[in-house]
């Protein structure tokens, strides 16, 4: 597996731990819909919450939350609301980015944006 997948991987088991420590109920990991993926489908109280996690091992070229950009909140969106439809969704929904710089098992940064931008659909 190429190195930045496995960053991806390890990013995405630190922001469930993460998200379960603040009292979240991860709902799913990597949900797929069409050529959309959500990475961490989540429930906080009662708000359903779609997670965008973004890990690098430097922030040499900005911080991972920029590279978020218009076409990825669409995708997000887009799976979002197949997803909503699957549950028969009735409650309030955020979108929120988990930015991690990391470096080894002891040595990491979490930074968690919550409401991080709405669909423009």
């Amino acid at each position: 597996m190429a190195w930045n997948n496995i960053l991806g991987k390890r990013g995405e088991q630190l922001a469930v731990s993460f998200l379960e420590k603040k009292g979240y109920q991860i709902l799913a990991i990597n949900w797929r819909h069409r050529r959309a993926e959500v990475d961490i489908i989540a429930k906080d109280e009662a708000i359903l919450v779609f997670v965008e996690v973004k890990t690098r091992n430097n922030n040499n070229y900005g911080e991972p939350e920029i590279a978020v950009d218009q076409k990825k909140e669409d995708l997000l969106a887009f799976a979002g609301a197949a997803y909503m439809r699957e549950i028969e969704h009735d409650w309030e929904i955020r979108f929120d980015i988990i930015s991690i710089i990391y470096k080894n098992e002891q040595s990491f940064t979490i930074k968690h944006f919550e409401d991080a931008f709405f669909p423009n659909n």
